[in-house]
């Protein structure tokens, strides 16, 4: 049975020309949502996945803006509203290493070199130029991981292990 991932929530429309405003999930916004990429609509209590292409995408303010091939006004795109856009495992695709899917990261187990346990990952944050692993720590105290070389220096997905250089202030 193939495993679906979520890419983003059709939340609203925008305009009239069939321009639907998604909250994006995606770890790779640019490569989701290029025109004549298919991306499957599962509407709120149902199963089967509806197909949809692509047409366009733009970003504008924290949304994504997509329109998709023969969805051309806001009457035949109103429907979608709160439908979750997904794509199938099969078409997650091959990542260079040190590269990671989000769902491969959130719940990974992090301790330090010395072995001290930091805590559980729950939220990946992507502020800029690197992302940022947000860890629940002892007593429910977050900490933020850079991910970057000199902090991050092992990642075993397959065990959910991911070991840091302890920095000064960074987990004081």
């Amino acid at each position: 049975m193939e495993k679906w991932f979520n890419v983003g929530k059709i939340v609203n429309t925008q305009g009239i020309k069939g321009e639907v405003r998604v909250i994006s999930k995606t770890d790779f916004p640019e490569k989701r949502y290029k025109a004549g990429n298919v991306l499957y609509l599962f509407m709120p209590n149902s199963n089967t996945p509806f197909e949809l292409t692509v047409k366009s995408h733009r970003t504008h303010k924290n949304f994504e803006l997509l329109t998709f091939e023969g969805f051309n006004n806001i009457n035949e795109v109103e429907k979608f509203r709160d439908g979750i856009l997904k794509v199938p495992e099969s078409q997650l695709g091959i990542l260079a290493e040190d590269e990671f899917y989000y769902h491969e990261i959130i719940g990974c187990h992090v301790t330090t070199t010395n072995g001290e346990e930091i805590g559980k990952i729950v939220e990946i944050l992507s502020p800029g130029a690197n992302d940022v692993w947000v860890v629940k720590g002892k007593g429910g105290k977050e900490v933020l991981i850079p991910y970057i070389h000199d902090v991050v220096k092992k990642v075993d997905v397959q065990e959910k292990i991911v070991i840091i250089e302890p920095i000064e202030g960074l987990l004081s």
